[in-house]
């Protein structure tokens, strides 16, 4: 057997190992009434964050993180 030779078949092994231990992995989930993983893809619950800025009016009564209130010094 050729080194090209080895290599195909220890992909095909370790595909196989993967589609095994998915099922398994079904399996248990499925024993323990826990849900199904999530196929695998694209994910249809995307959601599109803006690059706009947010509204400064909702930031009006918080402090800046680490560097305490507006009005008073940073420790």
């Amino acid at each position: 057997m050729s080194v090209q030779d080895d290599l195909a078949a220890v992909r095909r092994r370790l595909q196989d190992l993967e589609r095994t231990v998915d099922d398994l992995e079904r399996r248990v989930g499925a024993d323990r009434g826990a849900p199904a993983p999530p196929p695998e893809g694209r994910a249809e619950s995307m959601v599109t964050v803006p690059d706009t800025p947010y509204d400064s009016g909702l930031w009006t009564d918080t402090d800046d993180e680490g560097l305490g209130a507006r009005d008073r010094h940073a420790p």
